[in-house]
C-alpha cells in the first residue's frame, strides 16, 4: 500500500490503466517547463526539500564561544488537483465502452500542468519559488500585438542571451494566446512564422499553458532545475454509491541556477 491509497477505490486493474492512460495523454502536452529546462528525479514522495549548500548565520548559539550557521532548504510543494469520475462510467469501462467520460481527469490534468508551468516560468513566492521571468537580469521584451514582430523580438531576445555569454540552443514558451497566434499567421511569401521561430531559437518551440506572452531559455543545460519528489500521480480519496472521487498529485521545487539565462517577452 502507498500514500496514494489506490488499493482502497473500487476500480479494476482495467480502469485504472484507462485513467492513467487518459492522464498521461492529457499531461504530456501541457507540460512545458519539462521540454525546456533539467529535470530532476523523481526522489519519492518522503523527499521533503532540496539542500542549497548555503548557509545563514544565527544571531546567538546556547553557549558562549560557539558560532553557529544553519543549512538553507528548498522545501517542496504539494499540488492536488482533485476530480471525480463517475461509477457507472467506471463499469461501462470494465464492459468494454471506449468512450468513457473522464472530462474532469482532462480539467484537472490541465490544471496541475498549468499550476506547474505558472511557478516555473512567472515564480510562487508563498511556496519560495523564484519564477525564470523574474530571476531574469535581462530587460523584458515587449512582443507587441503584430506577430509578424515576433522574429526580430525573439531574435532580440537570442542576441541577449548571446551577449551575456549564454551559448544556445534555445527554447521558446508561448503562452496560450501567444501560440495560437503564430500558428495562424503565415509570413510574406507563404513561409509560417512558426518555422520562422525555430529556425531563429535552433530548439523547441512549445505550447505552455500559464505561460503569459512568451520566454526564451537557454537549453545547455545546468540553468534551470524542476526537481520532483511524487511525479504527477493519481490517488484516491474516497466514493460514493454514485462517483469515485480521486486526485492527480505531485511535489516539486525548482531553481534557478544562472539569472541571466533567460528573456521574458511581455504581451
Amino acid at each position: 500500500m502507498t500514500h496514494l491509497l489506490r488499493e482502497h477505490a473500487p476500480i479494476t486493474e482495467a480502469s485504472w490503466r484507462l485513467i492513467d492512460e487518459e492522464a498521461l495523454a492529457r499531461l504530456t502536452p501541457a507540460l512545458a517547463a519539462r521540454k525546456l529546462i533539467d529535470f530532476a528525479g523523481p526522489h519519492g514522495w518522503e523527499h521533503s526539500a532540496t539542500d542549497l549548500g548555503r548557509t545563514r548565520s544565527l544571531a546567538d548559539a546556547p553557549v558562549d564561544g560557539v558560532t553557529a550557521a544553519q543549512r538553507r532548504v528548498l522545501a517542496t510543494v504539494e499540488v492536488c488537483a482533485p476530480f471525480s469520475v463517475a461509477r457507472g462510467e467506471l463499469r461501462d469501462a470494465d464492459r468494454g465502452a471506449s468512450d468513457i467520460d473522464l472530462a474532469a481527469l482532462d480539467q484537472a490534468a490541465h490544471r496541475i500542468a498549468t499550476a506547474e508551468n505558472c511557478a516555473v516560468f512567472h515564480g510562487w513566492e508563498a511556496a519560495g519559488i523564484t519564477g525564470i521571468s523574474k530571476a531574469s537580469t535581462h530587460e523584458a521584451i515587449t512582443l507587441g500585438e503584430d506577430c509578424e514582430s515576433y522574429p526580430r523580438q525573439v531574435a532580440r531576445a537570442v542576441e541577449a542571451l548571446l551577449s551575456a555569454g549564454i551559448g544556445g540552443p534555445y527554447g521558446l514558451a508561448l503562452g496560450p494566446e501567444a501560440y495560437t497566434a503564430v500558428l495562424e499567421t503565415t509570413e510574406h511569401g507563404g513561409y509560417p512564422l512558426l518555422d520562422h521561430l525555430r529556425k531563429i531559437i535552433d530548439g523547441p518551440l512549445v505550447w505552455a499553458p500559464g505561460v503569459r506572452g512568451a520566454v526564451v531559455v537557454s537549453q545547455r543545460g545546468g540553468d534551470f532545475v524542476l526537481e520532483v519528489g511524487e511525479d504527477l500521480s493519481i490517488g484516491y480519496e474516497s466514493h460514493d454509491a454514485d462517483v469515485v472521487r480521486l486526485y492527480l498529485v505531485e511535489s516539486f521545487t525548482f531553481r534557478v541556477l544562472t539569472n541571466d539565462a533567460a528573456v521574458e517577452l511581455t504581451s
